[in-house]
């Protein structure tokens, strides 16, 4: 059996893992891996009964972990799914938001969906999508500021969004009333397939796109009178009492 190379030693290790691994859990891995294969090397010195006897050197492979970097592993899971590809392996790497997992590719998508028959994907209709757009390119964001955007109320997409934990309660603003401030969950970057917000088109641009501001937006209302409509009296509307 040939030595196994590094790239070979990082597959193995994201194979055996239950969940994602992040390339610092796979650089710590290797770390262990080195200190176990060190110890070893020196209780063989030990036992050897010569008190002058160095332990032997580590193995070209070990010394390879002991320097492993991100950029390595980086390296390496390229280099297996280059081999996975001209192979015509059913499978590939992908770094998700909780790092590097095995994945089967899309074009075995329906053979794959028979051990799952009662899952079916979520699929998002167009108000929800533009809903969701604004909270994940501005978060975090009230629900006043996303109707803001849309011009309609967004209290069912909210929910919707809610329910399919693709966003969550990010807490509340500093602005009167306290309002609840929403951003996207991990669940949503799986979702879309991306790693992070910043992974998805045009964040940069869009970003910077004019928008209302959350001060302007839970500003109290003008009336006509230029009051505002919290100092206008609770009974202005009824009348003078007979």
């Amino acid at each position: 059996m040939t030595e196994p190379s590094l790239h070979h030693v990082i597959e193995a290790l994201i194979l055996a893992s239950e969940s994602p691994l992040s390339s610092e859990a796979l650089i710590d891995a290797a770390q262990h891996a080195v200190a176990l294969k060190q110890s070893h090397l020196e209780a063989l010195a030990d036992q050897s009964g010569d008190d002058n006897a160095e332990p032997a050197a580590l193995p070209e492979l070990f010394q390879q972990l002991q320097k492993l970097t991100i950029v390595q592993v980086i390296d390496a899971v390229d280099t297996l799914n280059k081999e996975y590809q001209e192979a015509g392996r059913s499978m590939v790497i992908r770094e998700r938001p909780r790092g590097w997992q095995v994945m089967t590719r899309p074009e075995f998508a329906e053979f794959v969906h028979g051990l799952f028959p009662e899952h079916k994907p979520s699929r998002l209709s167009g108000p929800a999508l533009e809903t969701m757009a604004i909270i994940a390119y501005r978060q975090p964001v009230t629900k006043a500021e996303i109707e803001a955007v849309r011009g309609v109320s967004v209290d069912g997409m909210v929910q919707k969004l809610l329910d399919l934990e693709l966003i969550k309660i990010g807490g509340r603003a500093e602005l009167p009333g306290r309002p609840l401030l929403y951003i996207s969950t991990e669940k949503f970057l799986e979702h879309f397939n991306v790693k992070s917000v910043d992974e998805l088109p045009n964040a940069a641009e869009l970003r910077r796109a004019p928008f209302p501001s959350a001060e302007e937006v839970h500003a109290p209302k003008q009336d006509p009178a230029g009051g505002s409509a919290s100092d206008t009296p609770a009974d202005a509307s009824q009348g003078s009492k007979p």
